[in-house]
């Protein structure tokens, strides 16, 4: 069953088409690479489709609806959640408080049971804290709950961030550069990561990512963004063979 459907999208930045035409199918429980190089709009790509831009045309189906127009606190809602190529925590606030953060998108308690912290609020806080917990031994990182995310080593902020997204309960996992700044012994301890998350969680996950290894390693499928356009799309051996991917943009980076 196809969970996200994206048909002609393009977004122009004052005559720039930074996307354009832009198609991708993906069903549930896949896991599909974007790749591309600097510039390609990737990540414009990423930003349509979880609402921090607006496309200038084409269509984003998610789940069988329409979720052009919608603010991205309102597509998270929907089932979509993501991590991005920069981290971007609650610096000042602890671990387990950036966590606690991603449930507050399905609290039951009204603002006035919240000003007040009467009726529901107390007993779903504690709820949202024992499951944040939870999330962070998955990710070991429960040791640091009380530390300042500012404060972990950049592998470890890496897994907060992941860890937050999947709290917001998503059906669509997208990951915007996960191994940038990662050693090779951490790049493979997050593809193992990954693969772990997609089968515990049962997720849908997109990942746009410069390291080769890892999109063979993990992907499924994977498509090819060249200027904001999608010119090749199949399995990892697929791309590996095509002899215009390989020329721009693969080169003797895929062994």
């Amino acid at each position: 069953m196809t969970l996200l459907k994206v048909n002609n999208l393009s977004k122009v930045f004052g005559g720039l088409k930074a996307v354009s035409n832009f198609n991708i199918d993906i069903d549930n429980g896949e896991l599909i690479g974007l790749i591309g190089p600097n510039g390609a709009g990737k990540t414009t790509a990423f930003n349509l489709l979880t609402g921090v831009y607006e496309p200038t045309e084409g269509q984003i189906d998610f789940d069988g609806q329409s979720v052009v127009g919608l603010k991205p606190y309102q597509i998270t809602q929907r089932g979509i959640a993501r991590t991005f190529q920069n981290i971007r925590l609650f610096s000042d606030l602890s671990v387990l408080d950036n966590v606690k953060i991603a449930y507050h998108f399905h609290v039951k308690y009204g603002l006035l049971e919240s000003v007040l912290r009467v009726g529901r609020y107390h007993s779903e806080e504690e709820e949202i804290e024992a499951k944040a917990i939870k999330f962070l031994e998955i990710f070991q990182l429960a040791d640091k709950k009380d530390e300042i995310a500012r404060n972990l080593p950049y592998g470890e902020q890496r897994r907060l961030e992941i860890a937050r997204a999947l709290a917001a309960q998503p059906k669509l996992l997208l990951l915007d550069e996960p191994a940038a700044g990662m050693n090779p012994q951490e790049t493979q301890n997050l593809m193992q990561m990954i693969r772990w998350i997609k089968k515990e969680f049962k997720l849908t996950i997109l990942l746009i990512e410069h390291d080769m290894s890892l999109v063979m390693n993990v992907c499924e499928r994977i498509y090819v963004l060249d200027y904001g356009t999608i010119i090749a799309q199949g399995t990892p051996q697929e791309i590996k063979n095509n002899p215009r991917v390989i020329e721009a943009y693969l080169g003797e980076e895929v062994h």
